[in-house]
């Protein structure tokens, strides 16, 4: 994999060029600032976003659909379930 900085970029765009993925670092703070992709891996990436929103999406919505059938009255005698079950734990 090439890399290249944000300054060279600026300078000399025409490095990017025939290459497919390119690590663009800061080379004052010796980070690595993002990737850069050609496009023709566009509808590939786009699959990935979609799938990761998917994903979002279904984790969200079942917390919600579960939330429906929460016991107030069960979720106050549990408030502090795990820390007990810690302190009985390791206190013995």
């Amino acid at each position: 994999m090439h890399q290249l900085s944000v300054s060279e970029i600026q300078r000399n765009l025409h490095k990017l060029d025939g290459l497919d993925i390119v690590e663009i670092i800061d080379k004052k703070r010796h980070k690595v600032k993002g990737y850069f992709l050609d496009s023709k891996y566009m509808s590939l990436i786009k699959e990935f976003i979609k799938k990761e929103e998917e994903s979002q999406n279904l984790t969200e919505s079942l917390g919600g659909a579960l939330h429906q059938y929460a016991n107030v009255s069960s979720m106050e005698q549990e408030k502090d379930a795990w820390k007990q079950h810690i302190e009985e734990k390791y206190t013995k």
